[in-house]
């Protein structure tokens, strides 16, 4: 069998308000041609296809939006159906990445991407680290990359009151920077076909 071009790579995500599903449509943008969207239903569910998909990836970016300190509780009943294939080793050495959004510049939200984090490595995943300086001079403004200087994964904020088309552009340049980055370590650490 003759190894594609591009690495597949799966973003999984749950998006309450339609803010996250930007975000993950911009990671997967940068990822390129061989990103899918993996959108887990507001009762928590994925169709077996989904699935698939998957346990298919190279990488698995996952994504939800902070709720409350912590993930949604729609992303966490996907990541506890997830422990068959931890039994199974079945996610053993994929790659994986992981966004957030919530309403405050912080909100949080290293909290939920440790709990991803945590996950990933549960499944003995390589995690990739966002990977872009944090934008923290005087002069930097919501406009420039990872100006909310995370560093576990990539952090967005939706202010309460915006729109999705009102998401800062220097979040979804993040978002995509970061896609680009973990298509290039699949890429990279792909098995030999």
């Amino acid at each position: 069998m003759t190894q594609s071009s591009e690495p597949s790579i799966a973003v999984l995500f749950h998006s309450g308000y339609g803010h996250t599903a930007a975000v993950a449509q911009h990671v997967a943008n940068g990822a390129g041609a061989g990103a899918r969207l993996v959108t887990i239903d507001a009762e928590g569910n994925l169709t077996d296809e989904d699935w698939q998909a998957l346990d298919a990836a190279d990488a698995i970016v996952f994504g939800a939006p902070t709720y409350m300190g912590n993930v949604s509780w729609q992303f966490k009943k996907v990541a506890d159906a997830t422990s068959g294939r931890w039994m199974a080793g079945a996610w053993k050495d994929k790659i994986f990445g992981g966004f957030t959004n919530s309403a405050s510049p912080s909100g949080d939200k290293q909290v939920s991407l440790i709990a991803m984090q945590t996950l990933a490595s549960q499944h003995g995943g390589i995690w990739i680290s966002l990977g872009i300086p944090p934008a923290n001079q005087k002069a930097s403004s919501h406009d420039d990359l990872n100006h909310l200087g995370g560093s576990v994964g990539a952090m967005i904020r939706s202010p309460a009151d915006a729109a999705v088309e009102e998401i800062f552009t220097g979040d979804l340049a993040t978002a995509e920077t970061y896609g680009r980055r973990i298509a290039d370590f699949a890429e990279r650490l792909r098995p030999a076909a």
